[in-house]
């Protein structure tokens, strides 16, 4: 995982700061550099794509519309049929408030299925539906209207996927703080190293 690979490169660089003097002082602070650059580079990168990775071309939009009395926590997980079996691919909608909707777009080229999932707190399921998708070019509006399970085995398997996705989003967490901390670390000590040459 390049996140990964970036923070042992990163700490690297912290380690090489110690050893900043003597005949290797200029290709020390060289690779320090390429290893900050670099790091920060990818991580603008990562975020452009995060933010606009949504809006694929001939994706699907669908519009949840919370119209129950309280907001609702929801997940959309499309379904998608291979050879190695079924595949599962959670997002986040988000919390929506009652009255309210969120927009999220799905690939939906090799899946003509998925499924949306609401919660109340942190893991109360009050909403599960299967949504067929005949037609890949027409938009879905899916409005919630009333606390429902349409199948108790599929919202299982739902829960369990759900928990993958937040577990996994707390890991990916935690790399990437650690990442743009070492990023400013570096910084500050490439930026300290090239004002005192210069005082």
């Amino acid at each position: 995982m390049i996140i990964i690979l970036l923070l042992l490169l990163l700490i690297a660089a912290l380690f090489l700061y110690g050893f900043r003097s003597g005949k290797w002082s200029v290709w020390n602070k060289i690779i320090r550099t390429v290893i900050t650059i670099s790091a920060a580079a990818y991580f603008t990168f990562w975020f452009v794509e995060k933010s606009l990775s949504q809006f694929l071309e001939n994706s699907l939009a669908v519009q949840v519309i919370n119209y129950l009395p309280q907001p609702i926590d929801f997940y959309i997980i499309r379904i998608q049929d291979g050879g190695d079996g079924t595949k599962y691919s959670s997002k986040h909608v988000g919390q929506i408030r009652p009255d309210y909707f969120r927009i999220e777009y799905l690939n939906m080229q090799k899946s003509s299925e998925f499924w949306v999932v609401g919660y109340i707190g942190k893991d109360k399921l009050v909403y599960f539906s299967q949504v067929a998708v005949p037609n890949k070019n027409e938009d879905k509006i899916i409005e919630v209207r009333n606390y429902i399970n349409h199948s108790l085995k599929l919202s299982a398997i739902a829960t369990e996927k759900v928990a993958e996705l937040k577990y996994d989003n707390i890991k990916l967490s935690i790399w990437v703080t650690l990442d743009l901390l070492l990023i400013f670390l570096n910084a500050v000590l490439l930026f300290r190293g090239s004002k005192k040459i210069k005082d």
